[in-house]
């Protein structure tokens, strides 16, 4: 197969594994909002009750973290490309599928960490934003602003794809050689994780930001 045909082969396969992944993550893959709370206040010792408190913490505070979400994200991503690296090309789809979950619930996880729930329309649509942002995918708020939420995230999701698919014909080609297969895979799905993490921390530190900067509304006066 000429390497022209084989590259553009792999990359429609990657993006249609790519758009799938991440709208059966976006369907099914839900880090819990009030259990993860639960889960910094215990193992980190955080002093909030919501979410909003996240707004008094000093932000070297979530953004250490946020650094080991994307470290554990990592780790996880790093193992699981290593188990599924030995099937060489033939695993490289629903390698795709578990990867996106896997980054979808860093993303989320680092959302959360930022103040930044998603239980709204808006909230979703704003996590969506830092998953585009985290691609390297330019997609203005404008844009955010003009469609409702289930046409706006299916139009992400294309677009993260075809973005990420050239992500992975560039580096992920050698795994047509099984015997590296292994190795690379745990290495470009431990960088991918980073890579997307980095970026995605960057936009909601930047939102956080702000919003700190924001002046607070002023208490209403009573009648």
């Amino acid at each position: 197969m000429p390497l022209g045909t084989g590259g553009s082969w792999l990359a429609t396969r990657a993006q249609e594994a790519l758009r799938r992944a991440f709208t059966h993550a976006y369907e099914t893959v839900r880090v819990d909002p009030a259990r993860f709370l639960v889960h910094l206040q215990v193992a980190h010792r955080l002093p909030v009750s919501s979410y909003q408190g996240m707004y008094a913490l000093d932000p070297a505070v979530l953004d250490h973290l946020a650094d080991e979400t994307i470290h554990a994200g990592m780790k996880i991503a790093a193992a699981e490309g290593a188990g599924l690296g030995w099937g060489g090309i033939v695993t490289i789809v629903p390698d795709l599928s578990i990867l996106a979950g896997i980054t979808l619930r860093t993303i989320q996880k680092l959302s959360l960490i930022y103040g930044f729930e998603y239980n709204t329309d808006a909230e979703i649509a704003e996590l969506w934003l830092a998953v585009a942002s985290a691609a390297g995918v330019d997609i203005g708020r404008e844009v955010l602003e003009k469609e409702v939420v289930n046409r706006f995230v299916p139009r992400v999701i294309r677009a993260v794809a075809v973005k990420a698919s050239g992500e992975v014909v560039e580096k992920w080609s050698a795994r047509l050689v099984p015997l590296l297969s292994a190795f690379l895979g745990s290495g470009l799905n431990y960088y991918f994780v980073r890579g997307w993490g980095r970026r995605a921390q960057n936009h909601f530190r930047q939102r956080h930001l702000e919003l700190r900067r924001q002046p607070a509304l002023p208490a209403p006066t009573a009648p």
